[in-house]
Formats: C-alpha cells, structure tokens, sequence
C-alpha cells in the first residue's frame, strides 16, 4: 500500500491573493478579506467600525464600486455602503441585522497546464490513498479525478470525499482511495473548540479506510495554520492549539486499540518548532516517514518553494505498526519550478514555465506492507 499527501493549491479555481509570485498585495487583501467580514459580523457599528471599513475598501479599489482587483463586496439583503454622484460615500448600515452580505476573494481559473501537472504528479505517486490539500470541494475533487487524471494516463481513484471546513477560500482537505480501499467512515472536526475558540482553521478531517486484509486504516488530514499573514505569535499560537488537539485524537485512537494510523497534510512548520512539539517531539508516538532509511529527498530537505529546510511543511507521521511496516519513501516535485528558472530540481517536460507548476508544494509519499 502506498500513501501519501499533497497540498494541490487550488484544482481548477484559486483566489487571486493567494498568489505567491504576488505576495506583497496579496497578503494585505486576505486580511482585509477578514477582518471586513468581521467587521461585518458585530451587532452594532460604531463611527470607528464604519471608518475602518471605509478606509479598507478605499485601500482595496472598492470604495466607488462592489468589485475590487482582489476583493467582491456580495450584497444578498439590505444595504451597506451608500455611493452618491457627488459627494463622499458612507456606510448607512446600522450593524449586522440591516443587511446581509460579506466580502468575498475573486478567484481566476487555474492554467489547463497547471490543471494536467497537477494530474501527473498524482499519477506518478500512484498512491493508494491520498490525502488532498487545498481542494475547492468534493464536486471538484470528483470532478478532476473522472475528467483530468485519464487525461494523462492516470486511473481514478474509486473512492473520493471531502467536507468543507471552517476556511472560506476553498482550501478544504479531502481524501482519494482507490478499489479496495473503502472508506468506511467519517469525522469532522470543524467544530472542535477549547478555551481561545475554534481550534482548525480548516479541519483535520478523520478517515476510516479499509484495507484488503479485512483491518482498519486510520487517516487525520490536517492543514494547519499558515505563517502567511497576521501576527507571528498568533499564528504559532493557533498552531500549537491544532498541534495538541490532533495528538489527543491520535492518542484516543491508540487507547481503542486503532494501531494503523497515519497523521498527514501540510502543517505549515518544520520539525523543530515547538508548535509541533506535540506530534514531531521526543515524548510522540508517532514516526516522521523522511526519518526511514533510504528517504528519497532528491538532495533537498524541504516541501514548499525552493525546498530548503525552512520550507518542511509536509508530513506524513506514522503508528508504530505502519513505521515498522514501511519500505520506500520520499518527495515528489517534478510538478514544481524550482528556483527563477526551474533548474533546482528535474520537473516533468510539461512544466515549461513557472506558470504550468502543478503547485509549489511537493506530494509526500510512503509504501507501507500490509
């Protein structure tokens, strides 16, 4: 059996902010785009509410128009923002109960190229079961896996699923399995809270799969808290909290008796960090893949960008049982550029611009005899 885990960045539609190659004016739209929407969100608006949201769509080209360069203002109910022909606009909302609406991230189609390599790395992997990154929804998921992967030679997968979880940019984590690896159960934890609030900001969605021998196969996909924007000490904050829910769930599985298990997806860190002691620390019960004998990194240490070890973001963590049992292990990144001009690493032919990457994460990927 072979897993592993990819953050796919987007399949067919990715918002316009999260573009990296444009950072510097993407990261200030994602935190527009959410602290409007939580501007939005109180009972009641004060001056100091209305002039921040004021000053926040003057800044992001929407304080004459609904539609920005990066941002959409969606109006269901009611009104918001009054616009004269002369004079300075003003928002007439009293607070949340006088209209309905939010700001939304403008998306753009992802390049058919990018869509296609995508499939290739998947394909190249020929994993069993999948964990997915960074997925719009399941008709998405559904759809690139019957449409794009026969496209380049791929066999779909039989089994695809994926709940939508608590990040509103459509990067949802999901699973594929193929024929003989059913899944025969599902849990969310969206709603999982501790004392701060929600813990995930996506999910670490849990996935029972069968396998042929008849056992159970145990899979939590995770995307953890990015370092992209906002303070560095919330963010490893926020973290750490989904670093030490995730332990508790692997531990309340391991004291049922659940020993084939496996922790996987992107956890926006490196193994050092103590916000990920609590599923990379000494005192873990489970195993890093890339600490197996032989791990295949392709002379680079790390996941995301040009791969350096400040770019480990993606794991694949094991029980004791699966670690005993794997084999082969390693990165896969022919579907990524690599460096300004793609000479970092081989990348597969169709790959001829940094425009045609499948995804600037490499896939994560271990075989394990079962």
């Amino acid at each position: 059996m072979k897993i592993a885990s990819y953050n796919v960045e987007n399949l067919f539609d990715r918002a316009i902010a999260l573009d990296d190659s444009n950072w510097a004016v993407g990261k200030p739209a994602l935190s527009a785009h959410r602290e409007l929407n939580e501007l939005f969100n109180k009972p009641s608006y004060t001056a100091a509410n209305k002039a921040r949201m004021l000053a926040l769509f003057d800044t992001h080209g929407m304080l004459k128009r609904d539609e920005g360069p990066l941002l959409l203002l969606r109006k269901i109910r009611g009104q918001l923002i009054k616009r004269p022909n002369s004079g300075d606009p003003s928002i007439v909302a009293s607070g949340r109960d006088d209209w309905t609406g939010w700001v939304e991230l403008k998306t753009e189609p992802v390049k058919s190229t990018a869509i296609e390599n995508t499939a290739r790395v998947i394909h190249a992997v020929a994993p069993d079961v999948l964990g997915v990154v960074e997925a719009e929804d399941r008709t998405t998921l559904r759809l690139f896996n019957s449409q794009v992967m026969p496209q380049v030679g791929g066999t779909p997968f039989g089994h695809v699923m994926l709940i939508d979880g608590n990040d509103d940019r459509g990067i949802d984590v999901g699973i594929m399995t193929g024929d003989g690896y059913p899944i025969r159960s599902i849990r969310s934890h969206v709603h999982d809270t501790d004392d701060d609030g929600v813990i995930f900001s996506r999910d670490c969605a849990e996935y029972e799969i069968g396998l042929p021998s008849g056992d159970s196969l145990w899979i939590l996909v995770n995307h953890m808290k990015s370092k992209g924007y906002g303070s560095q000490a919330s963010n490893d904050t926020k973290r750490l909290r989904q670093a030490q829910r995730v332990r508790e769930l692997v531990d309340a599985h391991f004291a049922a008796g659940h020993t084939n298990l496996a922790v996987l997806g992107d956890f926006n860190d490196t193994p050092d960090r103590p916000t990920l002691a609590p599923l990379l620390g000494a005192a873990s019960p489970l195993h890093d893949v890339s600490t197996l004998a032989g791990f295949d990194d392709g002379g680079r240490p790390g996941t995301h960008g040009n791969c350096t070890a400040s770019g480990r973001f993606d794991y694949i963590l094991l029980s004791n049982a699966l670690f005993e049992a794997a084999g082969a292990a390693g990165y896969e990144r022919r579907g990524m550029w690599g460096g300004t001009n793609g000479t970092l690493w081989p990348h597969f032919p169709e790959v001829g611009e940094e425009a045609d990457r499948a995804s600037d994460h490499a896939a994560v990927w271990v075989e394990i005899a079962v």
